[in-house]
């Protein structure tokens, strides 16, 4: 990163903003500026009608290596800066679920610790296949236990425990395999990959998005009885959307529907 540049960079071409991760110095590090930097873009994003579709990237050889141990370490006489610190990353992952635009990762490199809890907190994520993964605070005796909230939640208990209790690292193409991202990939078509991922969810319907991914994650945390009948209800106010009505109309007349949002 340049003098001058912002911690995060934000560009928008097409309905389809990317959030860059500005400072490969320091390995992407989640310090508390670049989590303040972060969240005040996705605060602007969530009201920002121009933008359908979010790829968080990052630049240089490591996506995010997780908090910045280096401040931690300035910082270990401040149990109040520690605790504002992890606040402020789980008020970030949280902004991620609760956008109301799909969230696409794309990662090059390496994503630990709160890196990785960066992916995990995404709705969709592509690799390249030489990215590696791990959550290896257990290592240096800080157990990732802020890391382990979105990593149970997209992988199964017994492989979230596996990387939380060893710390070891996993190839891209394990993280495929277990859930964490949805594809690894040889780096020379990973853009065209995420972008054309990008561009296909960003056809549809703004309205309709807002509210599956709101619903998708309310239910998640329900029983099952609750989580039918809380879906039920949204479906049921949903056809009632203008965006429902001339997308069933589109596909019966076939034809392209025209989204108002």
């Amino acid at each position: 990163m340049s003098e001058g540049e912002p911690l995060v960079g934000r560009v928008c071409e097409n309905g389809i903003t990317t959030l860059t991760l500005n400072q490969p110095q320091r390995r992407n590090s989640l310090s508390m500026a670049m989590l303040e930097a972060l969240s005040a873009e996705l605060d602007a994003l969530a009201g920002d009608a121009a933008t359908r579709v979010v790829v968080l990237a990052a630049q240089g050889p490591t996506f995010c290596a997780g908090h910045d141990l280096r401040e931690i370490r300035e910082q270990f006489d401040h149990p109040d800066f520690q605790l504002a610190l992890f606040n402020q990353c789980s008020k970030v992952m949280q902004q991620i679920v609760a956008l109301p635009k799909p969230v696409i990762a794309r990662i090059i490199g390496v994503a630990t610790a709160a890196g990785c809890q960066l992916v995990a907190s995404c709705d969709l994520a592509v690799a390249a296949d030489t990215a590696r993964f791990a959550t290896p605070g257990v290592n240096i005796g800080l157990f990732c236990s802020t890391p382990m909230v979105a990593l149970s939640r997209n992988v199964s208990r017994k492989h979230a425990m596996e990387m939380l209790l060893t710390g070891e690292m996993i190839s891209a193409a394990r993280a495929e395999e277990i859930g964490l991202v949805n594809r690894a990939v040889d780096e020379q078509v990973l853009d065209e990959t995420v972008y054309r991922m990008a561009r296909t969810i960003a056809d549809k319907s703004g309205h309709t998005l807002r509210i599956g991914k709101e619903a998708f994650y309310r239910q998640l945390e329900m029983p099952l009885s609750d989580a039918y009948a809380y879906t039920s209800s949204v479906m049921a106010e949903n056809i009632q959307a203008h965006d429902a009505r001339e997308g069933i109309c589109a596909f019966l007349d076939k034809r392209k529907p025209d989204w108002k949002d």
